[in-house]
């Protein structure tokens, strides 16, 4: 790896953004499956591929640009509208991103290894599809099915049937980066083109023209906007580019084109930040004396204090451009300032700063409540009142600094797309993803780990949940079936939905699988709730074939553990015939979490706030006793200091009419934590624990208290879980056993 750090940050910025191209991609040839074609969305996929190309070159990785210039070229001919964008090639398209992307990750891995490792099979693979790629540039298509039936810029068109009167024809033409190093001049081709007729007039175009800092002169930012008076044909024209067709992007119109061809040039063109007069100019609609008089009129037209008339105006009236390419003009200018005006809002910032910046504030927050608590000893109402201050300041500085970390799921959603689009027609079936508020925010950290459970439960869903077209057919339902995933906010959490409208779960079928793998008891009388939950127990599954995607009994308890170590809870509901819905409640963040603080056996711990229902005082209790009735509903609770083994004396013995019980939220259920005391709500700054203390269950991270001392916080899902399977190797009394096992 280079030793240059600027050229190594530059190197990780072309990775990461060159993902996020592919990710591009593959959705607009996702949406262009379903979709007609547009020009804008076409011009789209191809400047996405042109970027990866171009900037892969930069870095000399020769791989990458190779193959991607064979889809680049593809995409052009698709631009031109020589090949339609069937399904057949969409599907060979999205397998060349994954290809790219596999690219990606090789020069990546090769640029922190000593020496670059061969990767036989990736090139193997994209010799493949190289060779299908050649099939749709072969000259034999040329009369095939894949092209249209008439080149819409092939014939000229008379200026009275919506063409331009112009009689020259105008060329557009941008250079590309390594013209000058492969030992081409651009003013050569303009010259060349002198000979081929008459230069009305040529433009040169440099906004892409750096500042001379930062300009390489070995690097050419040049275009050309030519309008050539001449007899020679499309073709002629065309050949004069032939040592630099490659290398640069050209676009040629014969005189009197159509008023739409006008429009696409004005569109794709690549210049920002562009005069509305030069706009059209160098697009061939407008010549500079009529631009001239224009400008001209203008000056005389305006009156002093008021606001200049409109150019366009102007133009119109004067009738020197027609209406619909100066409406093209203008919707370019006002697609320009709206894609600067956003891009102007985001910075780019790397993942550890962020997190260097969230355990600083968390340093802050800690040090705010020690400063606190110091105030409040000393009795100074002025110190208190300072106190208050930065403390209301503080908490201001931790929420906008969780936010920084905060990305929306629309992301993660979207790349489930591909997998359902892919996985259906393997599976022979038909299925419509839809995505419901994709707009809801979740700590990046968060979202990074939800992608393996979600994987889980759409795969399920694809495979077990929604039926084959005929089924669904005899079954009176739509053919094709409605996979929904859903993200909301919901009392400081975040709720996500994977559900489907597929057969549903059986419940005799579950029941009885329950029963013999021994988690239900034979004569139980389970609701439906616990029926279904059953399906989260290590290895419980109810499929009748194994398939490559599921069947084996791995992976909805995968689904639960990681939930939980998300310090989350998951559950399932199902109606038969009707669907499946599986419900994920999250934090909205792991770095800083509201929590409870309660003290056992003269230690203290933090439950997170929101799997907190309610706090009760706890009745007097019998030894054996490890249920209580809640308003007559049987709560299991833990007993704390004996889970934990916590030194002094057991909360049993102690006068337990001064005990607690705080009842949480557990994965399809409650239960109760017994206590000593509370301390009320607390804003918790997470420490993840060391190696030493990592493997105790029940305790998930700690936090520093303002007082300086250490607590830590509880995992209540593996509490619960711990002490159900102590109840069943009859290790602690067995009085509310079942009700605490529903609870896990």
């Amino acid at each position: 790896m280079s030793s240059n750090p600027a050229l190594n940050e530059a190197r990780d910025t072309f990775f990461a953004e060159s993902r996020e191209m592919l990710q591009v991609i593959e959705d607009t040839l996702l949406a262009l499956e379903s979709n007609a074609a547009d020009d804008e969305t076409i011009n789209a996929l191809f400047r996405a591929a042109h970027t990866i190309k171009g900037s892969a070159g930069l870095f000399d990785f020769e791989r990458i640009v190779r193959f991607t210039h064979v889809v680049e070229s593809v995409l052009q001919r698709v631009r031109d509208g020589a090949i339609r964008l069937l399904p057949p090639l969409v599907s060979l398209l999205l397998v060349c991103g994954d290809q790219i992307a596999a690219l990606l990750a090789e020069a990546e891995a090769d640029t922190l290894a000593k020496s670059p490792a061969p990767h036989p099979n990736t090139d193997a693979h994209g010799a493949e599809l190289v060779a299908q790629l050649n099939d749709y540039l072969a000259p034999a298509a040329a009369g095939g099915a894949l092209l249209r039936t008439a080149d819409p810029i092939a014939e000229p068109v008379p200026a009275a049937h919506g063409g331009v009167a112009s009689e020259h024809w105008h060329i557009s033409v941008r250079f590309g980066p390594d013209v000058l190093r492969n030992g081409m001049d651009p003013l050569s081709f303009v010259r060349y083109l002198g000979s081929l007729g008459r230069l009305i007039s040529v433009s040169t175009v440099f906004d892409g023209m750096p500042d001379a800092a930062t300009m390489d002169p070995e690097t050419c930012y040049l275009g050309f906007e030519i309008a050539l008076m001449t007899d020679a044909d499309r073709q002629t024209i065309a050949d004069a580019f032939e040592f630099v067709r490659d290398d640069c992007a050209l676009r040629i119109l014969p005189p009197h084109s159509k008023l739409a061809e006008y429009v696409q040039l004005i569109a794709a063109m690549p210049e920002d930040d562009i005069r509305l007069g030069e706009l059209l100019v160098r697009s061939g609609s407008l010549t500079e004396a009529e631009l001239a008089a224009g400008l001209s009129a203008q000056g005389q037209r305006r009156v002093p204090g008021e606001a200049p008339p409109q150019l366009g105006e102007i133009l119109l009236g004067q009738q020197s451009v027609e209406a619909p390419v100066l409406n093209a003009a203008l919707d370019k200018q006002l697609r320009v300032r709206e894609r600067v005006a956003q891009e102007s809002r985001f910075v780019r910032v790397r993942a550890d700063k962020l997190d260097q910046l969230i355990n600083l504030v968390g340093e802050l927050v800690v040090a705010s409540a020690g400063v606190n608590l110091r105030a409040l000893a000393l009795k100074d109402a002025a110190l208190q009142e300072a106190t208050a201050s930065l403390t209301h300041l503080v908490e201001q500085i931790r929420d906008d600094a969780l936010q920084l970390r905060m990305v929306q799921l629309a992301e993660t959603f979207n790349r489930f797309n591909r997998i359902v689009r892919d996985t259906a027609r393997e599976l022979g079936k038909e299925i419509e993803l839809q995505i419901e508020g994709g707009d809801t925010e979740l700590d990046k950290t968060m979202v990074e780990k939800l992608a393996d459970p979600l994987m889980h439960l759409v795969r399920n869903a694809i495979d077990h949940g929604i039926e084959a077209p005929e089924v669904r057919a005899a079954a009176g339902k739509p053919r094709c079936g409605t996979l929904t995933l859903a993200a909301c906010h919901d009392s400081g959490s975040i709720v996500i939905t994977v559900r489907d409208d597929g057969a549903g779960l059986s419940r005799e079928r579950l029941l009885k699988k329950g029963i013999e793998r021994g988690l239900v008891a034979p004569g139980d009388q389970l609701s439906d709730s616990e029926v279904f939950n059953l399906i989260f127990a290590p290895g419980f599954s109810t499929a009748q074939t194994v398939t490559e995607l599921s069947g084996r009994g791995v992976g909805m308890d995968v689904v639960k553990r990681n939930i939980q170590a998300l310090r989350g809870v998951v559950s399932l509901g199902s109606e038969p015939g009707r669907g499946t819905t599986v419900t994920m409640r999250l934090p909205l963040t792991l770095a800083i979490i509201d929590g409870f603080l309660v003290g056992v056996a003269g230690a203290m711990f933090v439950v997170p706030q929101e799997l907190v229902i309610e706090c009760i005082e706890a009745p007097a209790l019998d030894l054996q006793q490890d249920y209580l009735n809640l308003r007559g509903e049987v709560l299991p609770f833990l007993r704390l200091d004996q889970m934990l083994g916590s030194v002094g004396e057991p909360v049993a013995t102690r006068n337990t009419r001064r005990s607690s019980v705080v009842v949480v939220r557990t994965g399809s259920g409650k239960a109760g934590l017994l206590v000593d005391s509370l301390h009320g709500e607390f804003h918790t700054v997470i420490k993840p624990l060391g190696k030493l203390f990592q493997n105790i269950r029940g305790v998930s991270d700690a936090t520093i208290l303002g007082n300086g001392e250490v607590a830590l916080v509880l995992d209540v899902s593996a509490l619960v879980g711990s002490a159900a399977t102590r109840l069943q190797g009859g290790t602690v009394p067995a009085h509310g056993s079942r009700a605490l096992a529903q609870a896990v």
